[in-house]
């Protein structure tokens, strides 16, 4: 009898596996938790369908290379896209903040390049992450904790990603889990990994689903390409270049204006955004909304469940991220609720670590933000998503840029927040710019639905007894 352990602190019944000593017989693991409950279930319904492994239908599972290659690295500002775990979202490939290599060490790399139509998966850090590399540029490369698995023709890719992201792969995945100093799992793993088979109408049914969410995807990131292009073609700012002057004069009165004496804080570049754009009537943020920041509680207070937490690691321009996730217990989010509970309509913004990344609430939040998150509600008649869209785009990036310092962490100071200067365009241009942002979180919320749709359909298929 094996039993598990409660890790979390809170008292709970006692969780026991009464395993049969012929099938603890060649076992690679003996831990309790390896045959909980939870997963000898999955077993159960998996041996119940036809099955195969995820080595039987490829024709390679790989990461990467010799280690002793990433000393070639050098990250660069453009270049052969790099992805790392927090690429690998729930279904696809996000580029957003993706760094980059050039194109020769791309070459010295060559045993973790992606193609096309191979299945990458997560193996450390966020552990289980699947996509499809789907309309992915022509060079891509990534890093040695992502597997990419290259299937046989007659197996297809979308099929497996939705499985391993449904509740049946995620499982399988999260039971071989190793845990040392990082918890990781191996390739060896991954290849012997159950995959159920169907009648190919039934696999076709469902990779067209997952089809048709990564293609709602794309349609999201065109309609918010098409709205900072529409922005900044307005400001006359759609080819601007930004370059690293070697050398520049600075009067002595600009210093103690702007209090500051950091050589990078008055390059030129920045005074040439500032400079195409003064003919717009510009208003600094604090005149448009209130602000609020949220509020830090001890790492003690954090829970494995409970009320969410926002922190900065969350906020991202297209929505939340679940990144290392942390939760509050429901009598401190009681207490907190009322001052740092943000409401639909609000824009959160960051200001440490990754400042300026903005969004407007779209839904309610049972859930705290955290200190490094600026809480604003519009108070001056501007759409809420077009100066979303400001803030995320070139015309206040290059101003956080400017501003935000820090030795360890970035600091993006409030009152730097505040004067942070915002161009207003006349109101029928905000409207088809905010239009377009809304067009681009739709497709975004449909592609989600459709990738959810895809899983669905495996995970019913499975609880139906069906495969084969």
């Amino acid at each position: 009898m094996l039993k598990k352990k409660n890790l979390t602190g809170i008292n709970k019944m006692a969780v026991y596996s009464i395993i049969e000593k012929s099938k603890l017989e060649g076992a690679h693991r003996l831990d309790a938790e390896y045959f909980s409950p939870e997963y000898l279930e999955v077993e159960r319904k998996l041996s119940a369908i036809k099955t195969v492994t995820i080595e039987s239908i490829s024709e390679s599972v790989v990461n990467f290379g010799a280690y002793s290659l990433c000393n070639y690295i050098e990250w660069r500002e453009s270049g052969v896209p790099y992805l790392n775990v927090d690429n690998i979202k729930d279904g696809y490939i996000d580029f957003e903040g993706v760094k980059f290599i050039d194109e020769e060490v791309n070459k010295i790399l060559k045993k973790s390049k992606v193609e096309e139509g191979q299945v990458i998966i997560t193996m450390a850090g966020t552990i289980g992450n699947v996509a499809v590399a789907h309309n992915i540029p022509a060079k891509v490369n990534s890093n040695q904790a992502t597997a990419k698995i290259t299937l046989r023709k007659d197996f297809s890719p979308y099929y497996l990603a939705a499985f391993l992201s449904s509740y049946y792969g995620k499982k399988q995945t999260e039971r071989e889990i190793v845990s040392s100093v990082q918890p990781n799992i191996f390739l060896w793993q991954i290849k012997l990994f159950k995959v159920p088979v169907d009648s190919r109408d039934k696999e076709r049914e469902i990779e067209q689903a997952h089809k048709n969410g990564l293609e709602a995807l794309e349609q999201s990131k065109s309609f918010y390409s098409q709205a900072e292009d529409f922005l900044l073609s307005e400001l006359g700012l759609k080819n601007f270049k930004s370059q690293e002057d070697l050398t520049y004069n600075v009067n002595l009165s600009e210093i103690k204006l702007a209090n500051r004496m950091d050589a990078d804080y008055f390059q030129p570049k920045y005074d040439a955004v500032i400079g195409r754009i003064k003919k717009y009537n510009l208003k600094p943020l604090a005149e448009l909304v209130t602000m609020k920041k949220g509020f830090e509680p001890g790492s003690d207070e954090y829970q494995e469940e409970g009320k969410v937490f926002l922190r900065v690691s969350n906020i991202s321009r297209p929505g939340f991220t679940d990144k290392d996730q942390k939760y509050l217990s429901n009598e401190l989010y009681q207490q907190l609720k009322g001052g740092f509970e943000p409401k639909t309509g609000d824009i959160l913004l960051t200001k440490d670590a990754t400042p300026g990344i903005a969004y407007v609430l779209k839904e309610p939040v049972e859930g705290i933000i955290a200190s490094g998150i600026m809480r604003l509600k519009i108070k001056e008649n501007i759409d809420a998503e077009y100066l979303t869209l400001c803030i995320n785009s070139l015309v206040c990036q290059m101003q956080v840029e400017r501003d935000a310092g820090g030795s360890i962490i970035v600091h993006w100071k409030p009152e730097q927040i505040k004067n942070l200067l915002i161009p207003i365009l006349p109101k029928p241009t905000q409207q088809k710019i905010a239009d377009l942002v809304r067009k681009s979180h739709e497709a975004r919320k449909k592609a989600k639905e459709l990738l959810e749709e895809a899983k669905q359909k495996i995970e019913k298929m499975i609880l139906e007894g069906k495969g084969g």
